[in-house]
């Protein structure tokens, strides 16, 4: 599970590791394939580490969301077309949990989080067992929530931490307590 981090589009403004990392975002930025808008973004900013077989990553997340799009979370990545990326991300004025699975062109689910703040801390988690990938998030440290069980490729790939902003630039993400370990129990209704 060891491995050094890496950025993938480094930001220009950026400070911090994997215990605390805060930075901005470039200029319409993001991390997309073709589905409905048409168009390929793979210039989203990610700190990134390797990963090899079953692993639980987890980050808490922050950010300054203003504008439509903006998003920050984490980042499973095998290549640039077969990717997840999971957190929140600010539409319709409101800040969803996000996650978008790509394998060739991507997908994306929302879930609606109306009593959420942007000043809330929102602890997200991946894990990967065999072919599946579970996402997780924890809104101010509340239980876990469920808000994908998908398949993704049992191949060496990278996790780590990811903030977009396909709008504009300048979006603030910062991060916390950044981990890659063990993967927590395959009981998908455990409190762990």
């Amino acid at each position: 599970m060891q491995g050094a981090y890496r950025w993938l589009n480094e930001p220009d403004d950026w400070t911090g590791d994997a215990s605390a990392l805060v930075f901005r975002t470039g200029d319409k930025t993001d991390f997309w394939r073709e589905t409905f808008y048409g168009f390929i973004r793979d210039n989203g900013h990610a700190f990134l580490r390797p990963v090899l077989g079953d692993f639980t990553a987890s980050a808490v997340v922050l950010g300054d969301y203003q504008t439509l799009y903006d998003q920050a979370g984490l980042l499973l990545r095998i290549d640039e077309t077969l990717w997840i990326k999971t957190g929140i991300e600010f539409t319709d004025g409101l800040m969803h949990f996000s996650v978008v699975v790509t394998n060739g062109v991507s997908d994306w689910s929302v879930i609606p989080l109306p009593y959420a703040k942007p000043s809330d801390p929102v602890s997200v988690r991946l894990t990967r067992h065999d072919d599946a990938v579970r996402v997780q998030f924890s809104i101010g440290g509340s239980s876990w929530q469920m808000a994908r069980l998908c398949p993704f490729p049992a191949k060496d790939a990278e996790v780590g931490v990811m903030a977009c902003s396909p709008q504009r630039a300048g979006f603030a993400a910062r991060f916390r307590d950044i981990q890659v370990g063990p993967p927590i129990a395959r009981d998908l209704h455990a409190e762990a």
